[in-house]
């Protein structure tokens, strides 16, 4: 089955305050690391949605971690994987609804 990939508005602006805040305090090769580690994940997920676990946090939502600092949190719907947050680990994880 062939999934599709959609960014909640909330997703979409975790991504960007992420990349502002390495932007500002890394170098451009860590920006290109970020993204890079990011686009082989995704690429997992579409592949492949099952295999991240369930959210304790929100059971509809499955849990990928990026890296020590950036989790994944999606939702899977029919053929549709919807990415709900990118999520900084040392926030508040009562944050995801």
């Amino acid at each position: 089955m062939d999934f599709k990939l959609f960014w909640s508005e909330e997703a979409i602006r975790n991504l960007e305050n992420i990349l502002d805040y390495l932007i500002e305090r890394w170098s451009q090769r860590e920006v290109d690391n970020f993204k890079n580690r990011l686009s082989r994940l995704l690429d997992l997920i579409v592949k492949n949605p099952r295999i991240f676990p369930v959210s304790e946090y929100n059971p509809r939502l499955r849990k990928a971690v990026l890296s020590k600092q950036t989790t994944v949190f999606y939702e899977i719907k029919e053929n549709v994987i919807y990415i709900a947050y990118l999520f900084v680990n040392h926030q508040n994880i009562n944050k995801i609804k």
